[in-house]
């Protein structure tokens, strides 16, 4: 610490600051001072050896209705969510949330892929069938007119996972009535059977599937431009994109999947361009999650529905986001809540133990 002046010195310095100007108090001005200060940080970054993006952090949210679980259907022998048929009927109208970005959904997608690669692993054997259970709410009211929503009702489904093509490919249990899953044939000519594939995607064929996300989604264009289901789809609505994310979003629903697969599923879904978070989803069965969403070009926006916490995959919904002929914007075109998931050895048979 220097010593206090004193003397002739101290009045020397007295004098000098008596004849010297008062400095001015300057600072920069605000645009400046934000400028220097991004320079700053850039020029930290750098020199931390190009720190990683800073990324916001998600709630975590996943796959399935069972904890550990965490796909479209890795489970134990039989895999169970409670069924709330108490629940309370789906609102006509969908909550009016706004829709996060792609990069939100990419992040959401590979935290779920984690998930999903961590899951114990159930092989289903070729004589044997995969049960879903689960809630729906879907639309009575036509393809082009006005949406009308069904009451919430009960869809169980077994499917067949016989390996070569077949006639009978499964059986639906739906307003109190059974329904065969059956290959239709025109008449005079000879009956041919569905393989396994896209179209009747059994544990075999997808665990037949490449793991690398980018084959994946190739792997995945191919298999949805041949397939017979979007013969259907006006020319109008058709786009790459959409159908390659209306088949993943099948895959989902009623299928037991191996962990590779989900795992590889749900990276090569970030791919598709248009993918984006949906952070408020609620499906047939009440349950609140967070969505990956994507919209068509009839401003139909469907939403994969996953837990907040587990990341299992929960349901799905879709809706209009825009006032059209068919109803306002956010109408509920169609809400699904998976209740259970299972592979048991015949039609029919439902799982008598809960996981």
């Amino acid at each position: 610490m220097n010593p206090t002046p004193s003397g002739p010195e101290r009045a020397e310095r007295e004098e000098l600051a008596r004849l010297l100007p008062v400095p001015v108090e300057r600072d920069l001005p605000p645009g400046r001072h934000l400028h220097h200060k991004d320079t700053l940080m850039h020029l930290i970054d750098q020199d931390t050896g190009r720190a990683a993006p800073r990324q916001r952090l998600l709630r975590p949210a996943v796959l399935l209705p069972a904890a550990a679980m965490a796909l479209t259907g890795i489970l134990v022998t039989t895999l169970a969510v409670t069924d709330r048929d108490s629940a309370q009927a789906p609102s006509a109208t969908a909550p009016r949330t706004e829709a996060g970005t792609s990069r939100d959904a990419a992040v959401l997608l590979d935290r779920i892929a984690s998930v999903a690669a961590r899951s114990d692993e159930l092989p289903v054997a070729g004589d044997q069938f995969v049960y879903v259970k689960s809630k729906q709410t879907q639309n009575d009211g036509g393809l082009g007119g006005p949406v009308k929503l069904s009451p919430p009702h009960v869809r169980k489904v077994w499917m067949t996972q016989k390996p070569g093509p077949v006639l009978d490919v499964g059986l639906i249990h739906e307003n109190a009535q059974y329904w065969p899953i059956e290959v239709g044939v025109p008449d005079g000519e000879s009956p041919v059977g569905i393989p396994a594939g896209l179209d009747r995607p059994t544990y075999a064929w997808l665990a037949s599937l490449p793991t690398d996300p980018d084959v994946l989604l190739d792997r995945l264009r191919t298999e949805t431009t041949r397939s017979q289901d979007i013969s259907n789809t006006p020319p109008e609505d058709r786009n790459a994109d959409q159908d390659v994310f209306d088949r993943v979003g099948e895959l989902l629903r009623e299928t037991v999947m191996p962990p590779k697969t989900a795992a590889a599923l749900y990276k090569a879904a970030a791919r598709i361009p248009g993918v984006t978070e949906d952070p408020e989803a609620v499906d047939a069965a009440g349950r609140r999650g967070i969505g990956v969403a994507r919209e068509n070009t009839r401003h139909e926006r469907t939403a994969w529905i996953f837990d907040r916490n587990t990341l299992v995959y929960l349901g799905e919904r879709s809706y209009l986001t825009r006032d059209t002929e068919r109803g306002r914007k956010g109408t509920l075109i169609h809400v699904s809540a998976v209740l259970e998931r299972a592979v048991v050895d015949a039609l029919r048979e439902e799982p008598t133990t809960t996981a």
